[in-house]
């Protein structure tokens, strides 16, 4: 109990700094939001309402301090502010209609990377120098070495436009009306196979190859030889003593990147035009939209620091010795 109360109290700070972080540097980047914004207004505005906007976006002439403080307040109660590029919609509105793609995406390509990437590891590493070990790294490491959208490209190009296999973009067919239909559903699935897969492509290799290093250490331990001295049966040696043990540093990646989710892949998304929370980041970056990109940091932040939280949660059952540190 102690060690997770210390560990709330460790994210707790974090969460403080990455609240001050997130509030001052979007105000040390250069040019005027605001001033963007009104211009693209038909109209002419006078000082007082150019001012009454200013303040609205939080970027009026108050003192830093006090910004900060109702920034912090704002916060607490859920007011992340209006967005600039898509004013008069409210920063959680914008995040709510997107981040449940970014979801769908990050998270289906994530768990099966995960799972398969690992499972190639564990049978590597027990057939250390066998077929699967000595073919499957060197590709895989080969194939994770380009960047994500150059594989996004490929994959879009060969197997969207070239042989028509799969939808070249967006999340589902447009013009179709969401809902919960078994139609809606297959569709959805079918725009995300493509996406999906050239993040699994990617990043399954670091998978493997993290759980087959640490699978070959673990092998190597005095208490698997003992297993085998006992007669278990290899299934079980290779899962319940040796895998368990080495699935530990994959647990900590799995946390991590479960937090990094929320991000989105964003060259994944700006490639296939996906929606979702990268792609909606670079569309704020380009227009300066403040509030709307403190909102999306800060969800990213969050997701991570929870993800992590809970990471710890799971290494207390999973090694007991953490508990002494």
């Amino acid at each position: 109990m102690i060690f997770v109360l210390r560990r709330l109290g460790y994210y707790l700070i974090a969460f403080w700094a990455s609240l001050t972080l997130n509030f001052l540097l979007p105000r040390l980047m250069p040019g005027d939001p605001v001033g963007r914004m009104l211009s693209s207004m038909k109209g002419t505005l006078d000082d007082s309402q150019v001012a009454g906007y200013r303040h609205l976006f939080g970027l009026d002439n108050t003192p830093v301090w006090q910004q900060y403080f109702r920034y912090i307040g704002d916060v607490f109660t859920g007011n992340l502010g209006i967005s600039i590029s898509k004013f008069p919609t409210p920063v959680s509105t914008v995040i709510g209609s997107q981040i449940g793609w970014t979801i769908l995406l990050g998270g289906t390509a994530l768990i099966i990377a995960v799972v398969l990437g690992n499972l190639l590891g564990v049978f590597a590493a027990w057939r250390r120098g066998g077929t699967l070990d000595s073919l499957l790294p060197p590709i895989l490491v080969f194939v994770g070495s380009f960047p994500y959208f150059f594989v996004a490209m490929a994959a879009l190009y060969i197997f969207g436009a070239a042989l028509g296999w799969f939808p070249i973009g967006q999340a589902f067919t447009l013009g179709t009306t969401p809902s919960f239909s078994w139609d809606f559903i297959g569709d959805v699935l079918y725009h995300l196979v493509l996406p999906a897969a050239t993040i699994v492509i990617v990043t399954i290799g670091g998978w493997m190859l993290g759980m087959r290093n640490t699978m070959i250490a673990t092998a190597a331990e005095d208490y698997i030889t003992m297993a085998r001295a006992k007669g278990l049966k290899e299934g079980r040696i290779m899962f319940r003593y040796a895998a368990r043990n080495a699935m530990l540093p994959s647990v900590t990646s799995f946390g991590m990147s479960i937090g990094f989710v929320v991000g989105g892949a964003l060259l994944t998304e700006v490639v296939f035009a996906y929606p979702g929370i990268g792609y909606q980041l670079l569309t704020a970056v380009q227009a300066l939209d403040y509030p709307l990109m403190q909102g999306i940091f800060l969800s990213i932040t969050a997701a991570v620091l929870v993800a992590n939280f809970l990471v710890d949660i799971v290494y207390v059952r999973l090694d007991p010795r953490v508990r002494v540190r």
